[in-house]
């Protein structure tokens, strides 16, 4: 029984080092093109400015709409964490699991509010 597993286990490694080294081939047979970045930018400044029209953009008052809105549960869920953290440190409720969960979604929303609002507000 074990050598028949360690068989097909060999098989599948060697089959992986073929894929792998068959991948690494295919990449090096076609050399990289001289293109400098001024060039790739400035097609992507191109397509960028075909694709966008007019019903396409939001309106600041929109934007800082939609950030107040992802603003409130993320100060709800941080009090929350906050007290459930207190409950558990000061009180010792068995709150742990909650906590986490709570701390995860907070962290979540944190991130997904900083990066919308680098995307949409800081002046790149």
């Amino acid at each position: 029984m074990r050598a028949t597993i360690r068989r097909h286990l060999q098989a599948w490694m060697l089959g992986l080092a073929f894929c792998c080294s068959v991948a690494v081939g295919a990449h090096a047979a076609n050399p990289p093109q001289d293109v400098n970045g001024v060039q790739v930018l400035e097609a992507f400044d191109k397509q960028q400015s075909q694709k966008v029209d007019a019903g396409a953009t939001i309106d600041d008052k929109k934007k800082r709409l939609i950030m107040f809105l992802l603003g409130i549960p993320l100060l709800v869920l941080l009090l929350t964490t906050g007290a459930v953290g207190i409950a558990m440190g000061v009180f010792g409720k068995p709150l742990f699991l909650v906590h986490m969960i709570l701390a995860g979604l907070t962290m979540t929303l944190a991130i997904v509010h900083v990066i919308v609002g680098l995307v949409w507000f800081y002046p790149f």
